[in-house]
Order: structure tokens, then sequence, then C-alpha cells
């Protein structure tokens, strides 16, 4: 009998008497896709994000990533986000290049749209409330946020973030630096260490910025590979002790109280 078939049989034998086993699907990582979407980038920039997400989905590398774990198999959601979350593509199981291919179909399908205002803290907060009751029960539980900008709207990000690690989840960061830092009034030149230090977290996470259109497709490949393999890469070391950040977590907060003035 295989390992994985193995541990999939104690895993639903530890469920309550009387639960219902489909409920607890045993997957090797829970993960949410939690795209920025505000207004920042331009048509063609979210255009060129989804199409990354669709192509690196049914990437035979992915494909390979998911096949190599103990149960072959991942859960994943989409969200889009700015100052509001839109799930656009609810929890799908995928085993296999046919539910990859399927999962990707029905995101490709979904308009190209944006949301106002920019808030990191209300996707991390959002995007941890869908692993509740979602059917299923991953060695990891991954959320994934991509973003060009700091945290500008809702509450602060490093609470936020706090409270996320508490109930166990890891955070993952895509800084998106395709425009020059003065393109709008949220933007800032470090946007690759305020994710490390304000937004990201957990066992192995990682940020991997990306700072040339032609890069994003490619990273975004790569992060998933990472994600549902479960290995991090050595870009953002993770400690105990989260040391002083080595940048203003509220800084974009900061600059939307300096555009709007007193």
């Amino acid at each position: 009998m295989r390992f994985g078939a193995v541990l999939a049989g104690l895993a639903f034998a530890a469920l309550p008497a009387g639960g219902d086993a489909r409920a607890l699907e045993p997957v090797d990582v829970e993960l949410v896709l939690a795209v920025d979407v505000s207004q920042s980038m331009d048509y063609g920039e979210h255009e060129l994000q989804r199409q990354g997400y669709v192509d690196a989905l049914v990437h035979p590398q992915v494909l390979s990533a998911i096949r190599g774990g103990i149960y072959g198999r991942v859960a994943i959601a989409y969200v889009e986000w700015g100052a509001a979350q839109t799930v656009m593509t609810p929890w799908t199981l995928i085993e296999d290049a046919a539910g990859a291919g399927r999962f990707a179909e029905a995101l490709a399908s979904e308009p190209i749209r944006t949301i106002h205002g920019t808030s990191i803290s209300g996707a991390l907060g959002f995007a941890a409330s869908l692993f509740e009751g979602n059917g299923y029960d991953g060695f990891r539980q991954v959320i994934d946020v991509s973003g060009d900008g700091p945290n500008s709207s809702g509450g602060p990000v490093v609470p936020a973030r706090d409270a996320v690690l508490q109930q166990g989840f890891i955070v993952n960061g895509l800084p998106i630096m395709l425009r020059e830092p003065s393109y709008t009034f949220y933007s800032i030149p470090d946007l690759d260490i305020y994710y490390a230090d304000c937004v990201i977290g957990g066992p192995g996470s990682f940020v991997l910025p990306v700072d040339d259109a032609s890069q994003l497709a490619d990273a975004i490949r790569q992060k998933l590979v990472l994600e549902i393999a479960g290995a991090a890469p050595a870009l953002i070391p993770v400690v105990e002790t989260r040391p002083a950040p080595r940048i203003d977590c509220l800084i974009g907060e900061k600059l939307r109280r300096g555009w709007q003035g007193p």
C-alpha cells in the first residue's frame, strides 16, 4: 500500500464518530491566491497577471509539484482584492492536469476588473476566513499575497498579519514592482522590504519580488511550485524572533493621509 494511502486512511480514521469524511479531504496544501487588482495597475498589467496564474496552474512544473506530494493533490482558491475582496474561483481540488485545466478555464472566463483601494490587511483577514469549513485538511495552509503597493486602507497590516500567523497560516508575498516609485501617491521604492518585514510570516515563508513585466509569469510559476512543494528559497529567512522592521509598516496609511491633507 502507498504511504500516502496509509496516511489518508489515518486522517479519515481520526474524524469524530458520525463525522462526514468528505468534509475533511486530506491534501498536501490548502492555498489561497490573493491577487491585488487595485487601480494602480493598468488593464494590460492586470491581464498579464491573470494570464500568469492561468498559465502557471497548468504548467508541467506545477503539476509535477502537485504529484510529488504525499497525497498528490492540493486545494486552491483564487481571490481578487483591493479595499474589498471577491472570490473569483472557489476552493477546488487539483490532483491532475484535467483538474488544473478546469480551474484555469474557470479563472480565465472571469472578466478583468479593478477594485478601488489597497487593503492588504483586509485581504489577509478575508483569506484566513476561507479555510474554515472548506472541506479540506492540508498539511499546510498558505495565503499567497501579490500586490503593487503598501497597505493604505482598512486596518494596519501588522496586527492583521500577526493574527493570521497566530492561527497557524503561512503568508508568502509577491511584490510587483513594475512602475517607478512615483507612479502613484502610494508607491514606495522598497516594496519588497515592506512585504518581507510587514506582510509575510510563518515557517518557510518567502518574498519573491518582480521588477520587470517579462518576469511576472515565471515568478508566479516559481512561487506556486515552491508553495506546493513546501520548499522555500533562501530569500527571506524565517526567525523565531522577528527583528524590528527595516521600513515603516504604516507608510501606506501615512502616504494616504499626506495626499488627502489634514
